[in-house]
């Protein structure tokens, strides 16, 4: 095996683990009457209210994937909906809501609001959110 082949196979199998994870983290985008229609069946739903230009929305994002691949219990008790800042902030499901801004997390089951958080990166915070869901199921 030469050079150029041992170091394309190196890049490919390091970039592997992301694609299954990426896979198995899967967040669906918001389309209008999806989080109806999840909540209606039963599941608990955490709206991730983002814009792909916003650093806490990354943060965000970054923290909720490490707390999904280490705790697979979140991704088997909560469907997870993203709802573009840009498409959708004077949308019904954001105003219904009163939500102040992007990178806010909304955890939902029925005609509950389970827990809200405005802007927060720490990981506890977030876990804290999450851990709702199963506390709560």
């Amino acid at each position: 095996m030469n050079r150029r082949h041992f170091l394309s196979m190196g890049t490919a199998l390091a970039v592997v683990p992301g694609v299954i994870l990426a896979a198995e983290n899967k967040t669906v985008d918001y389309t209008p009457g999806l989080i109806k229609q999840k909540l209606l069946a039963g599941e608990t739903v955490l709206i991730d209210y983002a814009a792909s230009w916003c650093s806490t929305c990354k943060r965000q994002e970054r923290v909720i994937n490490e707390l999904r691949a280490a705790n697979p219990s979140f991704d088997e008790n909560i469907s997870f909906v993203r709802v573009d800042w840009d498409t959708y902030r004077s949308h019904e499901v954001t105003t219904s809501r009163q939500v102040p801004r992007r990178s806010t997390l909304i955890l939902l089951r029925g005609d509950e609001e389970l827990g809200r958080l405005v802007a927060g990166t720490r990981t506890e915070d977030i876990q804290a959110l999450l851990e709702l869901a199963l506390v709560s199921s």
